[in-house]
């Protein structure tokens, strides 16, 4: 922000389970970005790049650019979720976004009605495309609240380590969340 470099690491260790919490359920997911202006208060390159144990690959890359239209509006062009942000007060958020979303979890005993599907204690990667609306309202410091929809296009399991897999079809989705920022 203003011709100064941003940075960030996200770190989530936890349990990523289905039922059962053990001691190979223990992932440490992460994120790394940095950004860095390429036109003065204008647009910035954001380059990053986050992995984790039960992941597939283990590290993979992000990016993209950030060009702030007006102090009100910018696009966040910002591979794996882009968005259009529109900001008409401090308390208010609208984003028109997409976003591919990945996640690891350990299972417990998978075994599809066709019974095609059979797997116990794997791996699952869970991820969709999906593009919709979100708005967030954040007068109550410390929280927000967040309401989106939309539509999920692809979703996929994927017991990378077992070598099956699930594709779902597509589907609308709802979120109403309210969390607390610290």
């Amino acid at each position: 922000m203003h011709d100064h470099a941003g940075a960030g690491l996200e770190i989530d260790p936890g349990p990523y389970f289905e039922s059962n919490i053990t001691g190979d359920s223990i992932d440490v997911p992460w994120k790394a970005f940095v950004s860095f202006p390429l036109k003065k208060d204008k647009i910035f390159g954001v380059i990053g790049v986050g992995g984790g144990l039960y992941q597939n690959p283990i590290v993979a890359p992000g990016g993209g650019l950030i060009w702030l239209f007006s102090d009100q509006f910018r696009l966040e062009g910002v591979f794996p979720k882009p968005a259009l942000v529109y900001n008409p007060s401090d308390d208010w958020e609208f984003r028109l976004a997409g976003n591919l979303f990945f996640e690891s979890y350990r299972t417990d005993d998978v075994i599809t009605t066709e019974r095609k599907l059979r797997v116990h204690n794997a791996v699952v990667q869970y991820s969709e495309e999906r593009a919709g609306f979100q708005a967030t309202y954040s007068h109550f410091k410390p929280f927000d609240i967040t309401l989106d929809a939309g539509y999920t296009f692809k979703r996929d399991f994927d017991f990378f380590r077992k070598e099956a897999s699930a594709k779902l079809n597509p589907a609308p989705y709802v979120r109403l969340a309210i969390e607390a920022k610290f």
